[in-house]
């Protein structure tokens, strides 16, 4: 799979990922050839419309969309110039794509990786991925029951130390929500490799980060694919 296809896959993954923790909420979004949205959500860090083509107008970004509520646009090209829609830019970030050696060899180290599968282990993982507790229900148990998802737990002398999920959809495993809990990235992101590379084989391992993050994806041998931008409106967070 060239770059460009990489890139698509990479959107539209990332799409299905926001419909699936929106659905699971009560929100289910739609997808045209433009774009996804869901429009009725005020979840944090999930925005209300996805562009899926480098070629959406800015009108159409955010058409239906309430300007007296607050919401988030993701421009999946960073084509957009969505001030003139009264949005702001949030932050910018570049999409990251990998394919894994087969059987990646193990970092030799004393982490293990698990796949998350009951409620309250999930709350657990949630109250480490959030740090500071202000984000609780965000992920739902109903996510444990899609065969798409896999939310991962890292754990060192079985205690959680790190984690990350993956929603394998378009013949990719997207991650997101790559998170540490007092190890460093380095391991981290190897361990995300090695964890996702055992549970989708084959699969190219793509999703999007910046600053710090995506300097370590990018350590860990991620490349870089293209830029992406985030809009809100009012006190939206994404």
């Amino acid at each position: 799979m060239g770059a460009e296809a990489l890139l698509h896959a990479a959107v539209i993954n990332n799409a299905r990922w926001c419909d699936a923790v929106c659905r699971s909420h009560g929100y289910p979004g739609e997808f045209t050839g433009w774009r996804w949205s869901s429009l009725g959500h005020a979840l944090p860090f999930y925005p209300n419309a996805i562009t899926l083509s480098p070629d959406v107008p800015a009108a159409e970004a955010t058409v239906g969309q309430d300007p007296s509520r607050p919401f988030a646009i993701k421009d999946s090209f960073a084509r957009l110039d969505l001030a003139p829609e009264r949005l702001t830019p949030l932050f910018s970030a570049e999409w990251i794509a990998l394919l894994p050696a087969p059987d990646e060899p193990s970092a030799g180290d004393d982490l293990s990786w698990e796949t998350v599968t009951d409620p309250g282990e999930l709350a657990r993982w949630e109250a480490a991925w959030s740090g500071d507790g202000d984000v609780t229900g965000l992920f739902r148990p109903a996510l444990l029951a899609d065969p798409h998802c896999a939310v991962l737990a890292c754990r060192r002398d079985g205690v959680l130390a790190g984690g990350a999920t993956a929603y394998t959809t378009g013949g990719v495993a997207g991650i997101s929500n790559v998170f540490t809990s007092g190890m460093a990235d380095g391991p981290l992101w190897a361990g995300v490799v090695r964890a996702v590379a055992k549970l989708r084989p084959g699969l190219p391992i793509v999703g999007y980060e910046r600053g710090e993050d995506l300097a370590a994806a990018r350590q860990a041998g991620f490349r870089v694919l293209g830029p992406l931008r985030v809009w809100a409106s009012g006190s939206a967070v994404t």
